[in-house]
């Protein structure tokens, strides 16, 4: 495969923020070049437990990337992992760097002592959620979204 799971590096941001604007188009999600520099201050910043990893082919091109949080889970009285975005380049895809970015995510839980990772895709990701299945167990829980305006 010849893939590098890493995580990013300040001379990154231009390859990660247009990895990261194709993400955004593929759920169509409007994005702005502001937007991202404001999620790549996340990633930054060493006070935010806010984390990425990339894939990095042999030319030093970026072709994947995985964000991910802690967060709180008062029921577990402990952290747990959120993956938040998974995304790999349509031209790099079918070569096993979304398995290779989970499981980099996996070896992140277990040195953050987080006792699962949760995460949400759309219902017709099929092709996800074909990977997702060997990876992790589907939970029964529904995802709802609130508009604080309502």
């Amino acid at each position: 495969m010849g893939i590098t799971i890493r995580p990013p590096q300040a001379e990154d941001w231009q390859q990660w923020q247009d990895l990261y604007a194709q993400y955004a188009a593929f759920y169509q999600v409007e994005s702005s070049q502001q937007m991202r520099a404001k999620v790549w201050t996340w990633i930054s910043d060493p006070n935010k437990p806010f984390y990425c990893q990339l894939a990095v082919d042999k030319q030093q091109r970026i072709v994947g990337l995985i964000h991910y949080r802690s967060m709180p889970s008062p029921l577990r009285a402990a952290e747990v992992g959120f993956l938040d975005d998974l995304f790999v380049a349509p031209d790099a895809r079918r070569q096993g760097i979304a398995k290779a970015l989970l499981l980099a995510l996996q070896r992140e839980a277990i040195a953050h002592q987080w006792p699962c990772v949760r995460w949400i895709t759309a219902h017709d990701n099929h092709t996800a959620q074909a990977l997702y299945q060997q990876l992790a167990n589907k939970t029964h829980w529904l995802t709802y979204q609130m508009d604080p305006s309502l």
